[in-house]
């Protein structure tokens, strides 16, 4: 049985601060045909999809702030996509700003959602590894506040069988932690679907910062490999409202090697036809989990948060 899936990143170019929903979801609407146009039967989007990258600035506005969120999904604004991927059938990941009243507060997360073919929401992940700061920091001409808008997903790394496939997602720096790709591969995971907004002077630091672009693709290609996953990886790129977005989606096989991959920092559609069995080949062979791991020697990866180094030598 031929278990392939065609699927498309669709990148997106800057979006202005003072853009509507209407507009960004035009754009959406643009890219979801055309991957349709070449086959795709799932598309992914973006993290913060339908806005600008609002955590570069400190914001205090409670009204102004909760503008950027969304409280529904699908919304009035947000509906026409879903209607339309319904319409041609296909699926898509989509990354917003998320407004949740849980537990008898309001929280806010940096979310994501898996849409089948049919137009139904049958995942929904919330970001758990938030970069950045939690108030802003002196010197900076822009800010990387995460931890001040949003606040650690609750929803675990969770995948779904969707599409013919089994499938988890993550959003931009969870793809630099081992353990993200390592929780969705031990439930089975064939294809993880990533979405970030990821600047080349994140850290403040020239030397760091000149690698960026170098370190999102070894993530994103080690994270592949070492877990036997397809990994579908799309940005938000350009220069948005000063800050310069790498761009660089794209679509990586669980042999860790890049079959497709933007070329462009603007709206950008690439393809890849995605052969699942691909990944039942490396569980099989070099990852396969039951035979080789020896979780007994792992234990400190959860029993310990940070790192703690042995006695200095007498």
């Amino acid at each position: 049985m031929d278990r392939a899936i065609v699927v498309a990143a669709a990148q997106m170019g800057p979006i202005a601060r003072s853009a509507t929903r209407k507009d960004v979801v035009l754009r959406l609407l643009a890219a979801l045909r055309q991957a349709h146009a070449r086959g795709a039967e799932l598309v992914v989007f973006p993290e913060l999809t339908l806005t600008t990258f609002f955590p570069r600035w400190h914001l205090t506005d409670p009204a102004e702030i909760d503008a950027f969120f969304e409280t529904e999904m699908p919304g009035p604004e947000t509906l026409p996509l879903f209607e339309e991927a319904r319409r041609l059938g296909v699926g898509f990941y989509l990354g917003y700003a998320e407004l949740a009243a849980e537990e008898g507060r309001t929280r806010r997360f940096n979310t994501s959602i898996l849409v089948d073919r049919a137009g139904r929401v049958v995942g929904k992940y919330r970001k758990v590894h938030l970069p950045g700061y939690d108030a802003p920091q002196a010197g900076r001409s822009s800010q990387h506040l995460e931890k001040y808008y949003f606040e650690p997903g609750n929803l675990g790394f969770p995948v779904w069988r969707s599409m013919g496939a089994v499938m988890g997602m993550c959003i931009c720096n969870d793809r630099r932690w081992a353990e993200t790709y390592r929780v969705m591969a031990l439930q089975g995971a064939e294809m993880i679907l990533l979405g970030y907004n990821t600047p080349d002077d994140h850290t403040g630091n020239f030397d760091s910062d000149s690698l960026t672009g170098f370190h999102h693709q070894l993530s994103v290609q080690a994270g592949a490999y070492q877990n036997s996953t397809w990994v579908v990886a799309t940005a938000k790129a350009g220069n948005e409202e000063g800050s310069r977005m790498i761009g660089q989606s794209m679509i990586v096989a669980p042999s860790g090697q890049i079959v497709a991959m933007a070329t462009t920092t603007d709206d950008e559609v690439i393809t890849a036809r995605c052969d699942l069995d691909m990944a039942a080949l490396y569980r099989r062979t070099i990852f396969d989990f039951a035979r080789h791991r020896e979780p007994d020697n792992y234990r400190l990866i959860v029993e310990r948060k940070g790192p703690v180094a042995p006695p200095q030598e007498p």
